[in-house]
Parts: structure tokens; C-alpha cells; sequence
């Protein structure tokens, strides 16, 4: 890992949704740092440092270090970050401490290489599915990777790339499969591509966008209560509004229409 993140973090002493809401008025974040054998410690950031943090990828799978103003720095990892809905606002951030002997479950994001220069794609028009973005892997802080490459030049259409087949790091592991899921789960393929728009349709089968109005009874009068053909003939509703500021010609017109279809 190349990246090198910093955080400048201060104690914070008040708790509760008040507190909380009157950090987030002043610029901070609150968070909590917890892990490692030791107790909880509540924290606060500065809210437009950790926005500048979170536009970087690898902000989410690195070894980073809290900064506090004399005293002495932490090694952490990202576990949790709450953000607001709506606006580019972080409510709260959660932070684990690391143990350089003791493995950590974290989530890496893949990277697909070749996607759009593969023979698959390239040649023969094939359709790339991507069934995962990121995995959780297990591993010592040390052999944390930044992301994880998954080559597809060589897959061929039709053929899925599952867990299993990924090319992991040394002493880096998937947690799915070692906590006994299944390791044929897909991650990508390729598709074969779709039949052409212009093909004919096959033989006994309405071409789509057809309406079946020549089957209707004529005694049906616009009104025919059968499911399968109520749909085909029904005027479309206007509101009272749309009727009222259409001109008044146009109203009269709209409302004998009506009335012959009501009789």
C-alpha cells in the first residue's frame, strides 16, 4: 500500500443527539474508535478533512492513523461511516484498532482489467455482468491489499469468473469461503450477446406492440367487460382540470364523445 492516510482526531467528552448535532454545527464528526482490548473512546474529526479523505478509493481498505494533539497516535481501519441522504454531509464514522498479530475482516473493492479490450467483448460482442464490486477478505494488517485485479482477457463468452477462481494476494483470504459459504459464487461473466432488433418474430406470436382490436366483439359498444380485451379499446381518463382548460369547442366535443360511449 502506497497511500497514506492521516486523520486529525481530538477526545470528546459530551455524548448524546444533542451533543452530536452540535458538533456537526461546528464542522465536526463524531466517532467512536473501539478494537484492539480496549475500551470505547469517543472522538471528533474535522468534518471537510474527512470528506477530502472519502473521495479516495483506497480510504476504505488502508491502514490509517488518528492524529491526536499530544498524545499518541492510532493505527485504525474504516468499519462504519453514516452519511446523511441527501446532502454530502458524514454524521458518523466508526473506527477499528488494529493488532499486527491478530488477522482483520475488511471489505477490498475489485478492479476488472480488459474489460472493454477483451477478445470476448472486442470480437464477439459479448455483454460484461458484473455480480460483485467488492469482497471482505481476511488477513494480518500487514498483507491488507488496496484492491484486488480480476483479468478477464482470457475469459471466454459464456464463462463465469466465480470466488473461488480469483487471484488473491499471499495470506489473503476470502471470509465467505472460510466461514463455510459457497465458493462457486459469481463475480463476473460474460454474456452472450442479445438477438438482433430487426429479427423476425417467431411464427405464431403477436409482434409486440399490437393490439388485439380486430377481435373484438361488436356488440361490445367500447365497453367489453373481457380481461383479455378491456385494455385495447379504454379511452384514457382526463381530469377535470384538463378538461376545463381545453377551449370550449374542444370541451363539448370531449363530452359527447362521452355521453355516446356512456349510452
Amino acid at each position: 500500500m502506497q497511500n497514506k492516510f492521516e486523520v486529525t482526531a481530538e477526545p470528546r467528552s459530551t455524548q448524546g443527539k444533542s451533543a452530536s448535532r452540535r458538533l456537526r454545527r461546528a464542522g465536526k464528526v463524531p466517532a467512536i474508535l473501539y478494537g484492539a482490548g480496549k475500551d470505547p473512546a469517543s472522538i471528533q474529526l474535522d468534518h471537510n478533512e474527512m470528506l477530502l479523505h472519502t473521495e479516495h478509493e483506497a480510504f476504505y481498505s488502508h491502514i490509517l492513523t488518528l492524529k491526536f494533539a499530544g498524545g499518541a497516535d492510532e493505527k485504525v481501519v474504516l468499519k462504519a461511516m453514516q452519511r446523511h441522504p441527501v446532502r454530502p454531509v458524514i454524521l458518523h464514522v466508526d473506527f477499528l484498532r488494529i493488532n499486527e498479530a491478530e488477522e482483520l475482516t475488511l471489505r477490498v473493492p475489485l478492479h476488472f482489467l480488459n474489460e472493454d479490450t477483451a477478445p470476448a467483448v472486442k470480437t464477439h460482442g459479448g455483454i460484461v455482468s458484473h455480480h460483485m464490486s467488492d469482497i471482505e477478505v481476511m488477513c494480518l494488517p500487514k498483507d491488507l491489499p488496496e484492491y484486488i485485479e480480476v483479468d478477464l482477457m482470457d475469459v471466454p463468452v459464456g464463462a463465469t469468473i466465480h470466488l473461488s477462481e480469483l487471484k488473491l494476494p499471499a495470506g489473503v483470504r476470502v471470509a465467505s469461503i472460510v466461514h463455510g459459504g459457497d465458493p462457486m459464487q459469481p463475480v463476473v461473466s460474460i454474456n452472450a450477446p442479445k438477438a438482433a432488433d430487426g429479427a423476425a418474430p417467431a411464427a405464431g406470436r403477436a409482434r409486440p406492440g399490437r393490439r388485439l382490436t380486430a377481435a373484438l366483439p361488436r356488440q361490445c359498444g367500447g365497453h367489453c367487460l373481457l380481461p383479455q380485451f378491456r385494455h385495447a379499446h379504454r379511452r384514457p381518463r382526463q381530469s377535470r382540470r384538463a378538461v376545463r382548460a381545453q377551449p370550449a369547442q374542444r370541451r363539448f366535443l370531449v363530452r359527447r364523445s362521452d355521453r355516446r360511449h356512456a349510452a
